[in-house]
């Protein structure tokens, strides 16, 4: 009681770390061991069970007798980790894509994570990251409602970067601003507002989306959505906006600035 996580793991004999590969358990994976990074009678306690697949999506008969490798945490885990986190938060990605380059094998997930994270920057032809144009693709096969293009375990969206209030808010973003790129959304904010209201909350569900003529125009590459719409969204610690949006070429896997 009135202990924090940290000050809980002084006063244990083991500490288990079991982390999902996805960019975001990745994320709070790497800012933990940088807390931990100075807890000197902590860190030989911890071990790591990295799995290579969503814990939460295993049967319970398979989690009863699941073990994925473990290893003990050493002190190339705590330097990589630090180094990923302080790249993470910095004002500009150039730190993150820089990862690439640098030995971070001991965390066997954070390369997936860092490129699929620089796949969430707006792309030069299109202006939208790689959720937005998947969402947009899954959009385009008509007859579509929200929940159908959020992303989840056996869903069509396959994309793993961002989260449930996360997603909502793209797909506002698509939906809304002076041009849109997708129609028929009804309701919104994504917030807790929404949900609370019972009535509200079903409109959203039940909503038929469909692409604008922009919609369609991105998909085939020849508009850009940030030409439209004003972009402010945050990106690790780098505030993108329509004058300050970082790019990344997919094809060259290339950071483009600004």
């Amino acid at each position: 009681q009135d202990m924090g996580t940290l000050d809980l793991c002084e006063h244990c004999d083991a500490i288990d770390l079991w982390f999902d590969p996805s960019p975001n358990a990745q994320l709070m994976l790497v800012q933990l061991l940088d807390c931990l990074k100075s807890r000197t009678s902590v860190v030989p306690k911890l071990t790591l069970f990295q799995a290579d697949v969503e814990i939460a999506n295993q049967s319970p008969e398979t989690l009863s007798t699941w073990t994925p490798p473990d290893v003990k945490i050493r002190s190339d885990h705590l330097e990589v980790a630090s180094m990923a986190w302080q790249a993470y938060r910095q004002p500009m990605p150039q730190d993150w894509f820089d990862l690439l380059d640098k030995d971070i094998g001991a965390l066997p997930q954070l390369r997936q994570t860092v490129l699929e994270m620089l796949e969430e920057l707006p792309m030069p032809a299109s202006g939208l990251g790689a959720t937005e144009i998947r969402l947009l693709e899954l959009i385009s096969a008509g007859d579509l409602s929200p929940f159908d293009v959020f992303p989840g375990h056996m869903k069509r969206n396959t994309r793993r970067v961002f989260g449930y209030w996360e997603i909502g808010a793209l797909l506002d973003g698509l939906a809304r601003g002076p041009v849109p790129a997708v129609s028929g959304l009804d309701e919104g904010p994504f917030a807790e507002e929404l949900h609370r209201d019972k009535a509200r909350f079903e409109r959203y569900k039940q909503s038929k989306l469909s692409l604008t003529a922009l919609g369609k125009a991105i998909l085939a590459r020849t508009e850009d959505f940030s030409r439209h719409t004003p972009i402010h969204r945050w990106w690790g610690g780098t505030r993108l906006t329509s004058e300050n949006l970082w790019r990344w070429g997919p094809v060259s896997h290339a950071l483009i600035a600004p």
